[in-house]
C-alpha cells in the first residue's frame, strides 16, 4: 500500500482553479482500482490518498497528475507494508 501525501506549493486560490482537472484524475485512479480513499489534509495544506499497486505505475501516475504538472503540489510517496487490518480491509495487504 502506498500513501500519497501531496503539499500544496501555490495557494488554495490557484489549487481551486486546478481542482476539477485534479479531481478528474483522482476519479481516474479510482476506476483504475488503486486508489482506496483520498481527501483534505486539515488545516488544507494538501491532501493524502491511500492507493495499491505497483510503485512505479503509481510514481507515473502522480506525475500527470494536473497539480503536479501545473506546480500546485508535490508528492511524498510512502510505501507501507500492512501487516494487520480489521476485517474487511484485506485488499490493503497487496
Amino acid at each position: 500500500m502506498f500513501i500519497l501525501s501531496l503539499t500544496y506549493l501555490k495557494s488554495n486560490d490557484e489549487a481551486d482553479r486546478h481542482m476539477e482537472p485534479h479531481m478528474t484524475w483522482v476519479k481516474e485512479g479510482y476506476a483504475k482500482g488503486w486508489f482506496l480513499a483520498s481527501g483534505r489534509k486539515v488545516p488544507r495544506t494538501g491532501g493524502v490518498v491511500f492507493a495499491i499497486g505497483e510503485r512505479t505505475a503509481i510514481e507515473a501516475y502522480v506525475a500527470a497528475d494536473p497539480f503536479t504538472v501545473h506546480g500546485i503540489a508535490e508528492y511524498e510517496i510512502t510505501e507501507l507494508a500492512v501487516t494487520t487490518t480489521v476485517e474487511g480491509l484485506e485488499i490493503l495487504k497487496r
